[in-house]
């Protein structure tokens, strides 16, 4: 199999859809301060499915809302633009790519470890002086490189997913046994064609490089978060490995008792999203 050649890939990452005006919108606006929220209410509301997912979300326990939301821009006034553009954004992105039929590629384990990654994120970020917004969308971003391969090299795909098999080893070593480019590199140039903040697109692209990982900061936590989502098996795959942690996890001034509280609250927050998010 001849290695991929990622100018390559970003052409075809330059031929998948649009994310749906609204969330362009809402990322191209994130430095600006006089976001009109009734304008941005209107059009979330033309969209019926993302209008129902964003308010379910807004009513389930990862909000804590002392009282039901129950209009768009009722959401948007309590929840404030950035936690509106995490739900329309993550609303976005989990129907961002359709299955391929036949290539025997789990796109729902893909997003339940997508959705697993992005709860623990957030969870974690107030320890790691992170915006727990940013981070969940940087969670759920962190694999999409995998989706581009998946669905656009399906047959090379499927060489990976076969050479890990065989090898018992990482993904990430696969990719770059089998296709010379790897996932997170795929996922970096994929946020930015979509324009998310350089600090998600480096995030994803540094997920896994444990060299680099010396600080606390949004590539350890996508980094950690994804080792833990792993390790709860929250999306269910028996083959799945939980990846080496980088030796700056130990940064984060967590005791016993408060990793045993965050991994609880994951499963109870994962368990609900997910019901809203991936049914």
């Amino acid at each position: 199999m001849t290695p991929l050649i990622l100018d390559d890939v970003i052409r075809q990452i330059r031929e998948l859809p649009s994310l749906p005006a609204v969330v362009l919108e809402l990322l191209s606006s994130m430095e600006q301060q006089d976001i009109d929220v009734h304008v941005l209410a209107h059009k979330i509301e033309l969209d019926q499915a993302m209008a129902a997912k964003t308010l379910r979300i807004a009513n389930s326990s990862f909000y804590g809302m002392q009282s039901a939301v129950t209009s768009i821009a009722q959401a948007v006034s309590v929840l404030g633009f950035h936690g509106i553009r995490t739900v329309v954004t993550a609303c976005a992105l989990t129907g961002s790519f359709a299955p391929v039929a036949g290539s025997g590629f789990d796109f729902q384990g893909f997003w339940r470890h997508s959705l697993a990654t992005a709860v623990v994120a957030r969870l974690l970020a107030p320890h790691m002086r992170v915006n727990p917004e940013t981070a969940f969308t940087a969670g759920l971003l962190h694999d999409l490189g995998t989706l581009v391969l998946a669905t656009r090299f399906p047959d090379q795909h499927a060489l990976v997913r076969s050479y890990r098999q065989r090898h018992d080893c990482q993904m990430i070593e696969a990719e770059l046994a089998v296709l010379g480019i790897d996932h997170a590199q795929v996922g970096s140039a994929l946020a930015a064609w979509w324009k998310f903040p350089a600090a998600i697109q480096q995030a994803v692209a540094d997920q896994h490089a444990v060299a680099r990982l010396d600080a606390v900061g949004l590539p350890l936590l996508v980094h950690m978060a994804n080792a833990v989502a792993h390790a709860l098996d929250l999306a269910g795959c028996e083959a799945a490995l939980v990846p080496p942690l980088a030796p700056a996890w130990r940064l984060v001034a967590l005791d016993d008792a408060a990793w045993f509280a965050l991994l609880r609250q994951a499963e109870r927050t994962f368990d609900e999203l997910s019901r809203i998010m991936l049914a």
